[in-house]
């Protein structure tokens, strides 16, 4: 049984917050909570590698010795998205798919990356067409966890509302439609009345 002081928030806080998906989770927080759970082991966090691992145990009081060695081999080094410049088409398929919006840029025009925001989680380079991103294994990560979880946060919940907008949006097109239709249904109705009407009054 847990120690009541383990809560999802100080979970969540040992994670190293790249939102990289490599547990299998939708990001860190997601992991946190199955974590919680237990329905998740802890040797799932390979940016996190053994440092993470231990301090997962500790917090839970699990032993992860058995995990120690496999982690050493799977844990992924820091990395940083370099976008070789010259070769972007400016398609935003890289600024959609960062969880942090690190990458700056606009359509057509070219995209850089935001290299203190940079998690390394890698997710950017699979979407881009021209193959113009590089993961650069690099000792001076820069982005601060507590940073870019507040950026993956705020980029769910916009995307959220935007979601949210067009769901509305797709509603009120629907209803204006169906009042249009009631609308020339009346106006026909209005007019073969009107037409039967005159009928009658020639007879």
């Amino acid at each position: 049984m847990k120690p009541i002081n383990i809560t999802l928030e100080s979970i969540d806080a040992l994670l190293p917050q790249t939102q990289c998906g490599d547990c299998t989770y939708a990001g860190c927080l997601p992991y946190a909570h199955a974590i919680l759970k237990n329905a998740a082991p802890l040797n799932l966090c390979l940016p996190g590698g053994v440092k993470v691992l231990k301090k997962l145990g500790q917090l839970l009081n699990k032993d992860v010795n058995n995990f120690i060695e496999d982690m050493e081999l799977k844990a992924k080094p820091k990395r940083l998205a370099i976008i070789r410049e010259p070769e972007c088409i400016g398609c935003t398929k890289c600024i959609q798919a960062c969880p942090v919006d690190a990458i700056f840029g606009a359509s057509k025009q070219m995209h850089t990356v935001i290299v203190a925001e940079c998690t390394g989680c890698g997710l950017c380079v699979e979407p881009c067409p021209m193959d113009c991103i590089d993961m650069v294994v690099t000792a001076d990560q820069q982005y601060q966890s507590d940073y870019a979880r507040q950026r993956f946060q705020h980029r769910n919940a916009r995307l959220e509302k935007q979601k949210q907008e067009a769901v509305d949006l797709f509603q009120e097109n629907i209803l204006a439609e169906e009042m249009d239709l009631e609308t020339k249904h009346i106006a026909k109705k209005a007019a073969i009345a009107a037409a039967l009407a005159r009928v009658q009054n020639k007879k």
